[in-house]
């Protein structure tokens, strides 16, 4: 099959890492992955070909969409990757596209999704199947009702299945989408999709960093965007404060979007035994070896944590309710524990860090973590025998 893998990252890079597994599980298709983010250093496998779109990406208040390559030029921009967005699908008639989020989210790229969708609909574009791929939690919207009454109209008009990349046993997303019950076309849930590390990977970084059995091993990570400071800079000053502080170590990441000044300010922070570095394509290894995990509570983060199995303190972004909620239902089952600002205090957080370090046991995780496999395996036994909608009457799969 040829698929058309659409994803927009535009504050951090958890919806593009997470689109980059499932393009990976689809190893026996060719995949075209449609980005137009702030560029992001990835490994793409040998079936996947990324299209890049001319880039856009959201300001801090997540509120307006901005191109930093022409900051007058917003309108044209627009434009122009509306007219390649278009022309690929008309040049590679996919049999399935792929898309990320919307319309649950990503509105502002309607300019460019809106037509592309509408030609599929009549026929003008030649396409298989259209499916959304949604992760588990969705944040609020200022006017909840319109949005999704919306959101329900697109997708029974335009889509073919919602993919929904949760485990209902933790969350459904009927949750946090109140007209759920209003979407006509079917919603399957695949799994976590979280990434597996190596069986013997936490052992190699260890050797790696010469760090032995009798020490401890923390990583602070913040996910791929920039708002990561705060608890990146409390982990570093309550290291500090530990009651072993020279039986342990601190390695940092901090991201590739923090900003310069605080990665530096971070970096002059650092004391012994600790390292601040941007980012490292081999960090779910490092996680693997960790005795204790300090970060954000974004998707990718967490899905981390779960699959490596290693104990956390998560601090969850505060702006919508994604991250909180997640943490909040793992915290519950003692898998984690959720760090309020009272908590980033450098004296307070030692103390909880080293509670959790003298933890004998790893939290067990029973959750459905397949979710990129799961993923492809629906693709290809949902989709493989469809007509595409040109051969044929409109199909519902």
């Amino acid at each position: 099959m040829k698929i058309i893998q659409y994803c927009q990252h535009v504050l951090g890079i958890g919806h593009l890492f997470r689109s980059l597994e499932i393009s990976r599980a689809l190893s026996d298709h060719e995949v075209i992955l449609v980005s137009g983010g702030p560029p992001v250093e990835t490994h793409l496998p040998r079936h996947v070909t990324e299209f890049r779109l001319p880039e856009l990406q959201m300001n801090r208040a997540f509120k307006r969409l901005h191109s930093t390559q022409r900051p007058d030029g917003i309108d044209q921009v627009k434009e122009e990757r509306q007219k390649r967005l278009f022309a690929l699908l008309a040049a590679e008639k996919p049999d399935v596209f792929l898309i990320e989020l919307y319309p649950f989210g990503r509105k502002a790229f309607r300019f460019e999704l809106d037509p592309v969708l509408q030609a599929v609909d009549d026929r003008k574009l030649s396409c298989g199947s259209v499916v959304c791929s949604v992760r588990d939690i969705l944040v609020e919207k200022e006017d909840r009702d319109k949005h999704e009454l919306r959101v329900v109209k697109t997708l029974n008009r335009y889509f073919n299945a919602v993919l929904v990349h949760s485990d209902p046993q933790l969350v459904k997303i009927s949750e946090t989408f109140d007209h759920f019950n209003q979407i006509s076309i079917p919603v399957d849930y695949t799994g976590y999709i979280a990434p597996k590390p190596a069986a013997d990977a936490g052992k190699m970084i260890r050797q790696k960093l010469n760090i032995s059995e009798e020490e401890n091993l923390i990583i602070a990570s913040a996910g791929g965007g920039n708002v990561g400071a705060p608890i990146l800079t409390a982990a570093v000053r309550a290291f500090s404060r530990l009651a072993e502080n020279d039986r342990c170590h601190l390695k940092v990441f901090t991201g590739p979007f923090l900003d310069q000044s605080e990665f530096e300010r971070l970096k002059r922070c650092a004391g012994n035994n600790v390292q601040v570095t941007r980012f490292a394509r081999d960090f779910l290894s490092y996680l693997a070896a960790a005795d204790l995990s300090v970060s954000m509570g974004g998707y990718n983060t967490t899905m981390n944590i779960l699959a490596c199995g290693t104990p956390a303190l998560v601090w969850p972004f505060g702006q919508n309710r994604e991250q909180r909620l997640r943490a909040g239902r793992l915290a519950s089952l003692g898998v984690l524990q959720v760090l309020e600002n009272e908590d980033l205090d450098p004296d307070r957080l030692a103390v909880i860090m080293d509670d959790w370090m003298s933890r004998s046991t790893r939290p067990a995780v029973k959750f459905d973590l397949n979710g990129a496999a799961n993923t492809a395996r629906w693709i290809e036994n949902r989709i493989k025998f469809q007509p595409r909608r040109h051969e044929g009457t409109k199909k519902r799969i």
